[in-house]
Formats: C-alpha cells, sequence, structure tokens
C-alpha cells in the first residue's frame, strides 16, 4: 500500500484536477438521445463545452440553469423545474442528466426535491427519465464525478430484481479512464467470445467521431439506450474495469443479482489474461485464435522493449484508476515510477506499486522529476511545457488532450493497446538516451573536421 503524502501548498499552480461536474457529464454523454444539465452558472458550462469539444473534437450538447447572483442568494428551484420543462418540451430526449457544481452545492440545492416537484407539476414528461447527480466540485476529481453518475443511472435507470438471463448478455461498467477507442476494443474482444456487450455507459459511438445528415445535434448521437440499461438484469455477468466504479458495481449486483468480475485495468498482460480467461469461462469457448495471435505479438514486444524500460525513471501524473493501471503496467517490465502525484485520495491506492502517491497538481509532479531526473512524464496536456523545461520525454494520458488529434479514439487496453503502449514508451526513451561525450586530450589540436567532431 502506498503513503499518501498530501501538498502543503496554499493552491494549485499548474493544476491537475479536472473537477467532479465534468466527470459526471461525461457519463452523462456515453447515454443515447440525452442531454446533460449542470445546475450553476453559465461558465460552469461553457467552460465544459469547451473542454470536451478541446478534447474530442465534437460537438458537445450541454445545457445549463444559468444561475445568477439572485438565484445563488435566494435559490433557484424554480431554474431548474423551468430548465427540466422546456428541454423536455423542445427537444424530447430520453434522458436528462441533472448534475450539480460547486455554486448549487454551496447554496443548498436539493435537485431530488426539484426533480419531484418537476414530476408533480409536468406529469406528461413521465416517460423521460431524470437522473441526479451530487457532484461539488470542491471534493473529488473527474474519476470521482463519473462514477457518480454511472451509480445514479444505474439507481435511476434499473429495477429491482433479476430477470431471465441471455446467455450471451454481458454487462460493462468501464472507468473514465477507457478512451472511446477502448470501448471499441472491448466490444471487439467479447464480440471474439461470442458475448454481446451492454456498456453503462457507452461512450464509442457518441464521443469516437460521428457525421450525420442533420448536422448538429442538440442531444448524444450513439451511446447506451436507457432501455438497454434497464434491462442489465438479463445478463448473466458484469464486468467492471476499474476501481473507481467499485460502489457502482455493488449497487448493480445488489439491484440485479448479476455477478461480476473486477479487473483494476486492462494494460498489460497479467490484466489482459485475466479478461481473457473470464470471458472464455463466461461464453464456454476457448480463446480464438487471432487473441492468441495478439498475445503472442504482446509478449515479442515484451522481449524487444525490455531493454529500454529497464531501471527507466518514470513520473505520472493522472486520476487515481489511470495511475494504477500505468504504473502498475510500467512496473513489470521494470521501470521506476519515480513519481505519482493525483489529485484526489482513492481506494486504488491500496493495489498501486510505488512507495508513494503524492496528493498534488503538475508543479508538484515537476519538482519530483526534477529531484529523481526522471526521464519520461505520463500526464494530461497541461504537463507539455513541464516536460520541455525538464528536457523529458512526455505520452500524454487522461485528460485533457488539446494538443493533438486523434487522442480520444486510442486503443490502450488489451494485447493490441498494451502493444503499442509498449512501444511508444520504448520509443521515447530511445529518444532520451544518454550518450557519453568523446574524450579530447587538452594537446589536441584538431584538424580538418574539427568543428564537425567537437
Amino acid at each position: 500500500m502506498a503513503t499518501v503524502i498530501h501538498s502543503q501548498k496554499a493552491l494549485a499552480v499548474n493544476p491537475l484536477k479536472v473537477s467532479q461536474p465534468m466527470g459526471a457529464t461525461l457519463a452523462f454523454l456515453g447515454l443515447a438521445r440525452a442531454i446533460p444539465l449542470m445546475h450553476g452558472a453559465q461558465g460552469c458550462t461553457a467552460f465544459g463545452k469547451v473542454f470536451f469539444a478541446n478534447h474530442f473534437r465534437e460537438p458537445i450538447p450541454l445545457q445549463t440553469t444559468a444561475m445568477d447572483q439572485v438565484a445563488s442568494i435566494l435559490g433557484a428551484d424554480e431554474s431548474v423545474v423551468e430548465a427540466l420543462r422546456v428541454l423536455c418540451a423542445n427537444e424530447r430526449p430520453e434522458a436528462i442528466g441533472l448534475l450539480t457544481t460547486g455554486l448549487s452545492e454551496t447554496q443548498g440545492a436539493d435537485i431530488l426535491r426539484n426533480i419531484l416537484e418537476f414530476r408533480k407539476s409536468y406529469p406528461e414528461f413521465a416517460e423521460i427519465a431524470i437522473i441526479p447527480a451530487n457532484t461539488t466540485d470542491t471534493l473529488g476529481c473527474l474519476e470521482t464525478g463519473f462514477a457518480i453518475a454511472v451509480e445514479a443511472m444505474i439507481d435511476t435507470l434499473i429495477p429491482q430484481g433479476l430477470r431471465k438471463p441471455q446467455a450471451s448478455r454481458v454487462n460493462l461498467l468501464a472507468s473514465s479512464m477507457l478512451t472511446p477507442g477502448d470501448i471499441e476494443a472491448l466490444d471487439d474482444w467479447l464480440g471474439a467470445f461470442g458475448l454481446e456487450a451492454n456498456f453503462i455507459p457507452d461512450l464509442s459511438d457518441s464521443l469516437s467521431g460521428y457525421l450525420t445528415d442533420d448536422g448538429y445535434a442538440s442531444l448524444t448521437f450513439g451511446g447506451a439506450p436507457v432501455s438497454a440499461i434497464a434491462s442489465a438484469g438479463e445478463a448473466v455477468a458484469t464486468l467492471v474495469i476499474g476501481r473507481s466504479l467499485d460502489r457502482a458495481a455493488d449497487l448493480l449486483r445488489a439491484r440485479t443479482g448479476v455477478p461480476d468480475y473486477r479487473f483494476k485495468g486492462l494494460l498489460g498482460l497479467a490484466d489482459c489474461d485475466a479478461l481473457t480467461k473470464v470471458l472464455s469461462e463466461i461464453s464456454g469457448r476457448p480463446a480464438p485464435a487471432r487473441i492468441e495471435r495478439q498475445r503472442a505479438q504482446l509478449l515479442d514486444a515484451m522481449v524487444d522493449c525490455h531493454f529500454k524500460l529497464s531501471a527507466a525513471r518514470v513520473a505520472i501524473a493522472a486520476d487515481p484508476d489511470l495511475l494504477l493501471s500505468t504504473s502498475a503496467f510500467l512496473t513489470d517490465l521494470g521501470a521506476d515510477i519515480a513519481v505519482a502525484v493525483a489529485p484526489a485520495r482513492a481506494d486504488a491506492f491500496d493495489a498501486i506499486p510505488v512507495e508513494s502517491v503524492l496528493i498534488g497538481d503538475l508543479e508538484d509532479m515537476e519538482r519530483g522529476a526534477k529531484v529523481t531526473n526522471a526521464r519520461l512524464i505520463l500526464a494530461n496536456s497541461h504537463a507539455a511545457a513541464a516536460a520541455t523545461r525538464l528536457g523529458a520525454a512526455h505520452l500524454r494520458i487522461g485528460y485533457p488532450l488539446y494538443d493533438q488529434i486523434g487522442g480520444c479514439a486510442r486503443e490502450w487496453i488489451g494485447y493490441r493497446g498494451s502493444r503499442q503502449a509498449l512501444f511508444d514508451v520504448a520509443n521515447l526513451l530511445w529518444n532520451q538516451r544518454e550518450t557519453i561525450k568523446p574524450y579530447r586530450s587538452i594537446y589536441w589540436q584538431g584538424g580538418a573536421r574539427a568543428n564537425e567532431l567537437t
């Protein structure tokens, strides 16, 4: 178990944390024909739209109750009810994700009561699901906000009791550390065993590139249908990827009785083998030849790259699930995790293979990397300047990735994703190699190529 150290600074200098409302928004964007509704100021929603648009390069449907200074003091209950009415009447979504922000939480908003008032006043919209999530900015991070929203989906949409299970149906709860590309890879992985994945939620369609004949849509395009989530009790098993979703997984198992299998991540040989074994047990099929081939390719890549990763000093700054997954992957390959920084405390630290985790920001990561002479940094795009100052290589992970295109579509997990991640790390470290300068005698007079040689 890693020792948790809290930064003693009075404020974040180069912030790492992304707030809980952003994480909840991300989860709600994985529902079909849905729209997240932020209960807060207009600026909170505007920031969220810009943040995710820069990361995914996609239009982001997001609405706000637009709290002003009067509503912040006197209350904004009417604003919530009216916002729900307008969205239901004009857009007719399948679901609305109602989430709070730091402003509305500080004001004392009771969104559960607001939903009851809305249901009483407008019974004609009873078929539209409204999913409440209390996600203050002052606690947690993107990962915890995502987990809160997933738990709220399960609590709101899934009825009590086990239905008749379908032999090929599997529920899948995937942490916020998985990209839309990872979700697609997981779908293919299950499909290789003849299994159908029911993602709760599904980011692969809604945030992984699409063009429609209608142009811009005010609701999410793609994603998990509400009806599919409601039928989660028909699955034969639930797969849970990421420690942050343990509470959501507990609720789903209690609600439906469906047994679950939990994984800290799917990056690296051991984690991939564990999932492959479980899928074989659930489906009653041996691993397909193409999965065996991908495993062999990963093993070969590990042999090819181990000499570059052995004793390599690495600094990682990420949300807890991603920090655990990447640090375990690199440690297994012989790397030395010199610095590990997270924005919030989490249960994942119980299993993280480092001596200590610092709860801090990117400045803390930069200071630690300088002291330990880390040659590779794993962090989001905000760490690019720090990597330049340190002269270290930078592999971009997490949120946001605003200075590259296609990061959201990248496949990190599985045998193929692990192999590519291994190649990327080895190549970055290769370019950071330190060479011995040639010896020059003090009596050397140079020559025709003196300038070239020096």
